[in-house]
């Protein structure tokens, strides 16, 4: 599934009815280029969890916290030295959390659990982005089929 956006606007709308969408034990995987939107999506994704104020990148804390309909953890992977970090940071608890995951720069990550969303945002433009959605496993291939199905309603 790929999704061709406008400019940040786009891709924030996009992220946010992905978060209107989510369900307990989401697990968001963004991966791109520096400067890609990555952190614009998690913005986006905020808000679609009814999540108020700011939401910014916690690249040099690894991971933020942020309380909506359901809590987000945010993280970066930016930074990480080695994999297995990940998971000396609580990972799997904060997978079993009741909320949302989101990692940037998670192609960092080698052992994703067997259902996740991948989106790989790329350049396709100066504002542009081509937004690419690969499901992993049955529930996030559910999600992505209902996000295509807001994104491209039949008529």
């Amino acid at each position: 599934m790929e999704i061709n956006t406008s400019g940040p606007p786009e891709t924030q709308s996009i992220a946010q009815r992905l978060g209107e969408l989510a369900t307990p034990g989401t697990l968001i995987v963004l991966s791109g280029p520096l400067g890609a939107g990555k952190t614009s999506f998690v913005q986006g994704l905020a808000r679609g969890l009814g999540i108020a104020g700011p939401v910014n990148s916690p690249t040099f804390t690894l991971l933020k916290e942020y309380h909506g309909r359901l809590p987000l953890f945010h993280f970066d992977l930016y930074r990480l030295g080695e994999p297995e970090e990940l998971w000396e940071l609580g990972f799997a608890e904060y997978l079993d959390g009741g909320g949302v995951c989101a990692l940037e720069w998670g192609e960092r990550f080698s052992s994703l659990p067997p259902d996740h969303l991948r989106i790989c945002l790329d350049y396709a433009g100066e504002n542009r982005r081509l937004l690419r959605f690969l499901p992993v496993g049955e529930k996030h291939g559910k999600l992505a089929k209902e996000l295509w199905e807001h994104a491209y309603p039949r008529r």
